[in-house]
C-alpha cells in the first residue's frame, strides 16, 4: 500500500498543533504521526533526523509566517505606522487564534527544547523586539523608550497567552492587544 499524502502545508500546521500543545520534550512520534495520518516510517523519510528535524521545520514555517505576515504588515510603509502597528496586531490575534493558540517559543523552551533551540528562540524574539523598536520609532517614540515598548510587547503578548490558557479566557489576550495598540498609539 502506498503511503498517504498529505500537503507540506497540512504537515506543517499538524505537526506545530502537537508541538504547541505539548511541548518538544511531551510530543511523542505516535502523536505526531496519528496527528498527520503517516505512519513514523513516512514521517521518517520526509524527516530523517526524526523529532528534531520535524521541530526545526515547524520553528521554520512559524517564522516564516510569522515574517510574511505580522512582521510585514509593521513594516509596510505603503501604510502609516498607526495602520501598520494595527494590522500587524491584527496578524497576530489571527497566528494565536484569539489566543487559543500557545507560542512556540514556550513549546521548545523547556529543558531539551531550550538546549536544541536557544539559538532559534533568541534569533526569533530579537526579530520580534527589533521590528516593534522600528515601529515604535516610526510612531514617534525615541530608540530606547521604544526598544523598551518592544520588550513589554513581546513580555505582553507571551504572558497573555499563558493567563489566557490557564483562566480558559481569551478576553486576556485580546485586552493585551488593544493594551499595547494604545501603550504605542498613546504616546
Amino acid at each position: 500500500m502506498r503511503p498517504q499524502k498529505i500537503l507540506d502545508k497540512d504537515l506543517m500546521v499538524a505537526l506545530a498543533k502537537v508541538f504547541r500543545a505539548k511541548g518538544y520534550e511531551g510530543t511523542s512520534l505516535a502523536e505526531l504521526s496519528e496527528v498527520t495520518g503517516l505512519k513514523k516510517a513516512s514521517l521518517y523519510h520526509r524527516f530523517p533526523k526524526g523529532k528534531e528535524a520535524m521541530a526545526t521545520s515547524v520553528f521554520n514555517y512559524i517564522g516564516d509566517w510569522v515574517q510574511a505576515n505580522v512582521f510585514a504588515a509593521l513594516a509596510d510603509e505603503n501604510n502609516t505606522p498607526e495602520v501598520r502597528l494595527k494590522n500587524g496586531l491584527n496578524h497576530i490575534a489571527t497566528f494565536y487564534d484569539g489566543g487559543r493558540e500557545s507560542c512556540i517559543f514556550r513549546a521548545f523552551s523547556m529543558e531539551t527544547g531550550l538546549h536544541l533551540f536557544e539559538k532559534n528562540i533568541s534569533a526569533g524574539m530579537n526579530e520580534w523586539i527589533s521590528v516593534f523598536t522600528r515601529i515604535g520609532v516610526a510612531l514617534g517614540q525615541g530608540p530606547e523608550s521604544a526598544k523598551a515598548n518592544a520588550v513589554q510587547t513581546l513580555i505582553d503578548i507571551q504572558g497573555s497567552l499563558i493567563v489566557s490558557k490557564g483562566l480558559n479566557d481569551t478576553d486576556v489576550f485580546e485586552q493585551t492587544l488593544h493594551n499595547i495598540e494604545h501603550r504605542y498609539l498613546n504616546k
